[in-house]
């Protein structure tokens, strides 16, 4: 028996780093287009 480490370990961890900076680049994307709105919509009522 050999002992390595287990590649899935790995796989996991990337997914998880993925997933997670997906999320923060969505919520971050989000906030600034609403931001933008708001900007859009104050310029309209003047």
């Amino acid at each position: 028996m050999r002992e390595a480490l287990d590649q899935w370990l790995f796989v996991y961890a990337a997914l998880g780093i993925t997933l997670a900076g997906t999320l923060a680049l969505v919520l971050s994307s989000w906030h600034a287009m609403r931001r933008a709105e708001k900007r859009r919509e104050e310029t309209r009522k003047r």
